[in-house]
């Protein structure tokens, strides 16, 4: 059964540095409904102002992947990466056993506009680990283009779960088919653009939880961006 999680029901967080979205229970916002699923446990879609950001604060026992939108942020951790993350490119931090990081708008000027994306691993603890890479070009990526995955050697990112996640960038008048799987766990997130799906308008912000049920493709009525979660 396909369960929509529409833009506007996601929960909220405002300050006056921070605008937050989330689709998943974070921080204040608790749905007992909506504490993830599979292996994905946040899709939070943050805005910080310029000059602003976290301090530094510690993670453990989580992947956690960054997709910048527009603007840049600034990352350092307490294993040496200190690194600039822009449009066009992808973070994964591997939190382990222990891993205290920033993310501070890289710029004085322009807001930082991001996804953060947390996947529970299946093992526990571990020295933590950083990666990035550069997302292809929506050119290159007009159907689903692998960015991470629990497989050595398939993707540009390492999971320490056995998921994979995708991206697209379809033209207005294109369609995306949602691929499923028999006994695993799909979910499709709606980064930005307007889409039908068996006459549901599907836009920027909304999320498809998905089981193994086969779903018609989506219909682009704009040019968009979606990431695809593949799941044990």
């Amino acid at each position: 059964m396909t369960l929509i999680h529409e833009n506007m029901s996601r929960g909220h967080t405002g300050t006056g540095w921070l605008d937050s979205f989330h689709t998943f229970s974070f921080g204040s916002f608790r749905d007992p409904s909506r504490m993830g699923y599979g292996s994905l446990r946040v899709i939070n879609e943050d805005r910080i102002i310029p000059g602003s950001g976290f301090a530094e604060h510690g993670h453990a026992d989580m992947d956690i992947l960054t997709l910048v939108l527009s603007g840049a942020l600034r990352h350092k951790d307490t294993i040496g990466n200190e690194t600039t993350i822009a449009p066009g490119e992808v973070q994964l931090m591997s939190a382990g056993s222990g891993i205290r990081h920033s993310e501070m708008n890289a710029s004085d000027t322009e807001p930082a506009h991001f996804l953060q994306i947390w996947l529970i691993p299946e093992t526990l603890g571990g020295a933590p680990t950083y990666q990035q890479a550069f997302l292809p070009a929506p050119g290159a990526a007009r159907s689903w283009s692998l960015l991470a995955s629990g497989t050595p050697g398939v993707a540009p990112l390492r999971l320490l779960s056995d998921t994979k996640v995708s991206i697209v960038h379809p033209l207005a008048g294109a369609e995306t088919g949602v691929p499923v799987s028999s006994g695993r766990k799909t979910f499709l997130h709606v980064v930005e653009g307007l889409a039908t799906l068996a006459g549901e308008r599907i836009s920027s912000g909304d999320g498809l939880q998905l089981g193994s049920e086969d779903i018609p493709a989506l219909t682009w009525l704009t040019d968009g961006q979606a990431l695809l979660f593949d799941m044990a």
